[in-house]
C-alpha cells in the first residue's frame, strides 16, 4: 500500500486557494507596472520657480497623481505606476515650460498642467504614435493678460467651441470659468479686429433678496448685476482702455430688457446668468445677432432666480436649438470647478443632495 504523501515520500503540493493566487497575481502585476522617471530641467532658476514655493506644486502633482517626486537640484526623479509617471512627467515640464517663458504660475495652473497631460495620456497611450508637436489645450492671448490656457478638458472643448461657432452656450455650475474665458475671448476677438464692440448683458434679477430701487445713470443701476463681468474685463484689459471703451459706445454694458428692437452687427455679444431670462426674454435676445457677430449665453440651470413657476429661457433655448448647425453646447460638470477645491466640493455637496432630493420626489 502506498504511502498518501507519494512514491517519492514527499509531500503532496497543497493546492494555493484561487483568491490568494489572483492576489498575489495582482500584486505582482502592480509591481511590474511601476516605473521610475528622470529628467534634468536645464535652468536653474525656472526649475525652482516650476517647483513652487517648499515645493508646493510638486506636492500638489504627487496628491493628484499618486506618484513620489524627489528632486537634487535640477535633476527629478518620479516614481509611481507608469502611466502616472508619465502624467506626472509631462505635467511637470509644461510648468517648466510655462515658468521659462516668464507667465505666473498658480496652483490653478497646476491643475491645468495635470489635467491637459492626461489628457494627451488617453489621446496618445503609445508615446511613439504621438504627434510630433505636443497635445495641448486651447488657449487665449490679449495684450494685458498674456496666454491663458484652458485648465481642464471642458474648458479645451468651451474655448474650441467659442473659435468655431457663431452661437455658443455654455451651462454649468459656478466656478467654471464660464464668465471669465468667455470675455477673454471677446477681449481677443475685439483687439483682432474680427469685431468692432463688445456688448454685455444680463438679467436684472435679484438672487433671493430685493434690493430696491438703485440711484443714479443706467450703468450705475446695473454695475451690481454685471460686476462679475466688469471684473473680467478688467483682467484682460487695461483700466483705462475699458473706461475709454464704456465712454465710446465700444464696450456696451445693458440689462437683457433693454436689448429689444436692437440688431447687433460685428460685435461680441455676451449674455450672463442666463438661467434668469425668461422664455420670452430668450427668444428676443437670440433674435438680436446680426452679421459679423458673436454671441456667447452662460448659465447655471441649478441657481434659476426667477418667480416659481415661471420657465427658464436658456432650459428651453438649449433644449430647441442643441444640435442646429454653427450652434455649440458645452456643459460643464462640477469636477470643471477651477476656482478653490473647496469649491469644487462644496458644489458636488449640493449636486448629491439635488439628486437625492430628485430621486425622492420622483418616488413619491
Amino acid at each position: 500500500m502506498q504511502n498518501e504523501e507519494g512514491r517519492s515520500g514527499a509531500p503532496r503540493p497543497i493546492a494555493e486557494p484561487n483568491d490568494a493566487a489572483r492576489d498575489r497575481s495582482a500584486a505582482q502585476k502592480a509591481e511590474a507596472a511601476k516605473s521610475e522617471v528622470t529628467l534634468t530641467l536645464s535652468d536653474n532658476r525656472s526649475a525652482l520657480a516650476a517647483y513652487g514655493q517648499y515645493d508646493q506644486n510638486l506636492a500638489k502633482i504627487e496628491r493628484k497623481l499618486g506618484v513620489s517626486i524627489h528632486v537634487n537640484g535640477n535633476h527629478v526623479t518620479i516614481k509611481g505606476p507608469a502611466e502616472a509617471s508619465g502624467n506626472a512627467q509631462r505635467a511637470l515640464l509644461k510648468i517648466y515650460e510655462r515658468a521659462r517663458s516668464g507667465q505666473n504660475i498658480g496652483l490653478g495652473d497646476i491643475d491645468g498642467a495635470i489635467a491637459e497631460s492626461i489628457e494627451q495620456g488617453t489621446l496618445f497611450p503609445n508615446q511613439a504614435q504621438a504627434p510630433v508637436a505636443p497635445f495641448s489645450f486651447q488657449q487665449i492671448a490679449t495684450r494685458k493678460k498674456g496666454v491663458v490656457r484652458a485648465r481642464n478638458a471642458t474648458q479645451h472643448e468651451y474655448l474650441r467651441a467659442l473659435r468655431q461657432y457663431e452661437l455658443v452656450f455654455a451651462e454649468g455650475p459656478a466656478g467654471t470659468g464660464k464668465t471669465w474665458l468667455a470675455v477673454g475671448h471677446a477681449v481677443l476677438l475685439l483687439e483682432q479686429g474680427i469685431v468692432e464692440r463688445l456688448i454685455l448683458s444680463r438679467p436684472a434679477v435679484e438672487a433671493g433678496e430685493r434690493l430696491g430701487f438703485l440711484p443714479g445713470d443706467m450703468r450705475e443701476k446695473v454695475d451690481p448685476y454685471l460686476r462679475p463681468i466688469f471684473d473680467a474685463l478688467n483682467d484682460f484689459m487695461d483700466s483705462r482702455i475699458v473706461e475709454r471703451g464704456l465712454a465710446t459706445g465700444m464696450i456696451e454694458v445693458a440689462p437683457l430688457a433693454f436689448m429689444r428692437g436692437r440688431t447687433l452687427t460685428n460685435a461680441c455679444i455676451l449674455l450672463d446668468e442666463a438661467q434668469n431670462a425668461t422664455s420670452m426674454q430668450m427668444k428676443m435676445f437670440l433674435t438680436r445677432l446680426g452679421e459679423g457677430s458673436r454671441m456667447i449665453i452662460n448659465g447655471d440651470p441649478t441657481q434659476v432666480d426667477l418667480p416659481p413657476g415661471q420657465k427658464s429661457g436658456l432650459r428651453e433655448a438649449v433644449g430647441l436649438l442643441s444640435g442646429l448647425e454653427g450652434i455649440g453646447h458645452v456643459v460643464f460638470k462640477d469636477g470643471d470647478v477651477v476656482r478653490h477645491d473647496i469649491v469644487r466640493r462644496i458644489v458636488t455637496a449640493y449636486e448629491n443632495a439635488e439628486r437625492v432630493n430628485s430621486g425622492r420626489r420622483d418616488r413619491e
